[in-house]
């Protein structure tokens, strides 16, 4: 299997990543959230200064695909004047944090996620790997235990909030008034204990002894996202996460847009189902339950195609199974093991169940044809 190239950091919007399709520029919603205009501002940069499509990441960012480098400044004026950029490409790295969407103007969420943005931006944050972030899932049930995260602020079973390493079963007890100040205390300690670990759950992993007063129980998850109706507005899926920007400009007409790690948006406040070209309103469709990364040629490391491929196998999943096709063996745009995962290689596709990208193949050298027969 060809070896790809491990970049260490996922991009920005100052320190944007170049790929085959041209430079991607990542853009990190305040609090997980995209004003109309913000949203309609998006879809106008990115039809003048990209090549108008749009991607969702697996932690709840935007992603502008196509920037070239004479229109990168362009772009990067256009997102300042709407208040999406930090002030440095290093503050930016350190604002990774992601938030319910299931928040409510006013409530303890919306205040912790500013207050944590405003500790992590500031001159002496702990200076956290590029991919160690942090999950504010405090509503009364959690729903983003299945994304990346390393430090989560999450509920116990009476309600109280609990600060929870990733890897850990349980959390420490904490408050609305020292809930910050832990979660940085946590970071801390991860640093002086990480070696050569990025991830938290690396370090848990290795039989790190957590500081005292770890001992409240998690909640479980019991959320499965789906596009529907909430009480905050409807929900819609993206297949493989990727949108024009028609599509984006239309969401932005029915209300604001709240970002999930599901490559699902929110629309604020919306009481049918948009009729937008391009989204998922349909929970049993068998997109949603396909991950596939850009893929050759847009990716310079994808080795064949992805999304073309996963649109022909999905019709031909299981009601319960959940698909993962790589471009390569990172695995960028699902790290975790899938229950069916295909890897491109030189050769053809690899098949790997129960695994990632880079695991040992079940089946080698197949054809899209040779996938299907073998589900």
């Amino acid at each position: 299997m060809t070896t790809p190239e491990i970049k260490g950091f996922c991009p920005g919007a100052l320190r944007p990543m170049q790929s085959g399709d041209g430079i991607v520029v990542r853009i990190r919603p305040f609090n997980g959230r995209l004003r109309r205009a913000q949203a309609d501002g998006i879809a106008t940069l990115a039809a003048a200064h990209g090549n108008g499509m749009i991607d969702l990441s697996s932690r709840g960012n935007i992603q502008i695909r196509g920037v070239t480098e004479e229109s990168y400044a362009g772009l990067i004026e256009g997102l300042r004047r709407m208040s999406l950029l930090d002030a440095t490409p290093e503050i930016e790295s350190r604002r990774n944090i992601l938030v319910t969407p299931f928040w409510q103007t006013g409530d303890e969420t919306e205040a912790l996620a500013a207050a944590l943005t405003d500790e992590m931006v500031a001159e002496g944050a702990p200076q956290v790997p590029h991919k160690f972030g942090f999950a504010v899932d405090t509503g009364k049930l959690p729903v983003l235990q299945t994304a990346s995260a390393d430090i989560r602020l999450e509920r116990d079973a009476g309600g109280g909030l609990i600060l929870v390493p990733d890897g850990s079963t349980s959390g420490k007890p904490v408050t609305s008034e020292t809930v910050i100040a832990q979660a940085l205390d946590l970071a801390k300690w991860f640093l002086k204990n990480r070696d050569s670990y990025s991830r938290m759950n690396q370090v848990i992993a290795d039989g790190a002894t957590l500081p005292p007063g770890y001992f409240v129980p998690r909640q479980a998850q019991t959320y499965v996202p789906a596009p529907g109706y909430t009480p905050l507005g409807a929900i819609v899926g993206l297949a493989f996460g990727q949108l024009p920007v028609e599509t984006l400009a239309g969401l932005a007409k029915q209300g604001g847009l709240r970002m999930t790690p599901w490559r699902m948006i929110l629309v604020e406040s919306a009481r049918n189902l948009p009729d937008v070209d391009g989204v998922i309103t349909d929970p049993a469709d068998p997109l949603l339950r396909v991950v596939a990364c850009t893929g050759a040629p847009a990716c310079s490391q994808g080795l064949a195609e992805t999304r073309s491929v996963a649109s022909e196998i999905a019709p031909h999943l299981g009601v319960d199974q959940m698909l993962h096709v790589s471009g390569c063996a990172k695995g960028c745009a699902h790290p975790k093991p899938a229950p069916l995962t295909v890897t491109a290689t030189a050769h053809g596709y690899d098949l790997i169940r129960n695994g990632r990208a880079s695991d040992p193949a079940d089946q080698t050298g197949l054809t899209l044809q040779d996938i299907i027969k073998a589900l």
